[in-house]
């Protein structure tokens, strides 16, 4: 194996510095994913230990409202923020603030619009989507519906930071105040006897003090108020929403992929086994988030990229954190889908009838995470067509399914729906991004960590099975089986070399900003 060369050392090529840059936004992503995935699961504990089956049913479902509805609001506008600004200048004399209005006034027109509707049909919405929680359920409407602009703003926000600002500056907000302040606020109300509307409110005001931080991070760099000309051209619209709202339709459908199950399962199964598809889901979600920090971490990278024609270096990078990420996530599905059991005990027992469900949904995201973020390659290249395609196909398979299974077999039918409609989504991008790519996105590297990972962890769930079933007691063994296997591992000379080849990559100077020009000192260590 060659020495690591520094990312901006004379020897190092273009490829080596993007990879090495990668690992170090990846690194950082990672941790941030690592912290709001142990909140967001402490959250899922909160909502169900503190509402049951049939409140945390609503909370979720409120929820699932407010996360489809702020995708569908944003028209595409925050991933086209995360395509557009790397490739503009910031500073008070670039040309970056130039797409701020652009990006942000159609999404808040539109989400006042369907704030203001779902404020006054509430109750109407209320007795389809929750109508086991009562009177309560209207209210949880409501205040979702209210906050909407406010979310709409966050997320955009949020996109705009993480291009303009080191990646630790967006870890710091979306993976750490966000998860961390949601499960305090949340418990808080649960503490103090607070009904579903003290904690659908402890969920949603971390947003708001999220947009005031974006607001005061997103100004400087960009010279909003020092100069910088945020009034559009004509060509500044045209260009961004060509490529913004193909990807309106499929943003909305990521988002909603689980939280479309827990909605029809609430409609045609009832609020209890929605309650218990939103605690599997949790789980779920919280396995993908190493591939999401991995991401947004390297989202603008790819833009820059993709946009200057350097696809073998963003083909590079992509199969560098693909690899990572099927390291970090198929222990855990793995896992889950072998004792999901074990797992959703810890929520009560009124939610162990999800384990079937949890296997299924466990299984088709090895599928997610093996082909990694094909979606961000196809959207960073400008091809939002070809991956509203398929995020298309994967709902309609999702929805077709879901209406077809979860009246007879509630939260394992959504389940069922679900993680076909998962394979079928990712197979399909993975097949547009080869093609539009002209790189290959697997090599050798991935399938023997594959292979690997699923040889060790198998291993180590078959003798916890042996030794104490699929129940906290065989994830107990199978856990203490799988840590003295990577204390073994380090011993190796190979793996410790492979470690610290790694480390030297995260340990190199700071990242260079995605977007080129001269005013370097706004955009020094992006």
């Amino acid at each position: 194996m060659r020495p690591p060369v520094a990312a901006d050392a004379p020897g190092a090529g273009p490829a080596d510095a993007e990879t090495r840059r990668s690992a170090r936004s990846g690194a950082a992503g990672l941790v941030g994913a690592a912290v709001s995935g142990l909140f967001g699961f402490l959250l899922a504990v909160v909502i169900t230990r503190g509402y049951g089956t049939v409140g945390s049913g609503a909370i979720f479902a409120a929820i699932g409202v407010v996360t489809v509805a702020t995708a569908v609001c944003t028209l595409g506008a925050e991933t086209g923020l995360m395509w557009a600004l790397p490739r503009r200048r910031t500073g008070p004399r670039g040309d970056a603030a130039r797409v701020l209005p652009v990006a942000l006034l159609p999404p808040l027109a539109v989400a006042l619009v369907v704030a203001t509707a779902g404020v006054l049909t509430a109750d109407v919405l209320a007795v389809h989507l929750l109508g086991d929680s009562g009177v309560a359920g209207a209210a949880l409407l409501t205040a979702s519906f209210a906050a909407l602009p406010v979310v709409v703003a966050m997320t955009l926000l949020l996109a705009a930071l993480r291009c303009v600002r080191p990646i630790r500056s967006y870890v710091a907000v979306q993976f750490l105040l966000l998860p961390v302040a949601r499960p305090v606020l949340v418990g808080a109300a649960v503490l103090a006897g607070g009904g579903l509307l003290a904690g659908m409110t402890g969920w949603l005001v971390p947003a708001a003090v999220a947009l005031l931080v974006c607001l005061t991070l997103v100004a400087g760099p960009l010279g909003v108020g020092r100069g910088a000309r945020l009034r559009p051209e004509p060509a500044d619209w045209s260009t961004f929403w060509r490529f913004a709202l193909p990807r309106a339709a499929s943003a909305a459908i990521d988002a909603g992929n689980m939280w479309v199950g827990v909605l029809l399962t609430s409609v045609l199964a009832g609020a209890a086994d929605a309650g218990v598809f939103g605690a599997v889901g949790r789980y779920i979600l919280a396995g993908q988030l190493a591939m999401q920090g991995l991401r947004v971490a390297v989202s603008p990278q790819l833009s820059r990229l993709l946009g200057r024609g350097e696809r073998a270096a963003a083909a590079g990078v992509h199969r560098q954190l693909t690899t990572w990420g099927l390291v970090l996530s198929w222990p855990v599905y793995l896992l889950l889908a072998v004792f999901g059991l074990a797992f959703l005990q810890l929520f009560g027992a009124g939610f162990t009838s999800g384990a079937t469900a949890m296997t299924v949904l466990a299984v088709a995201m090895l599928v997610n995470t093996g082909v990694g973020n094909v979606q961000s390659m196809l959207l960073m290249g400008g091809r939002s067509g070809l991956h509203l395609a398929a995020t298309v196909a994967g709902l309609t398979v999702t929805v077709s399914l879901g209406v077809l299974l979860i009246p007879s077999y509630g939260a394992t039918g959504a389940a069922v729906g679900w993680a076909a409609g998962i394979v079928t989504e990712n197979l399909t991008a993975a097949v547009c991004a080869r093609v539009v790519v002209g790189e290959p996105l697997v090599d050798a590297r991935m399938l023997r960590a594959g292979a690997a990972t699923v040889a060790g962890v198998g291993a180590a769930a078959a003798v916890g099975v042996l030794a104490g079933g699929r129940g906290v007691t065989g994830l107990a063994v199978a856990l203490g089986v799988l840590a003295a296997g990577c204390v073994g591992l380090l011993t190796l000379p190979r793996v410790r070399s492979g470690i610290r080849v790694t480390m030297m990559q995260i340990r190199g100077r700071g990242e260079p900003a995605p977007a080129a020009g001269p005013d370097t000192a706004q955009s020094k260590g992006r």
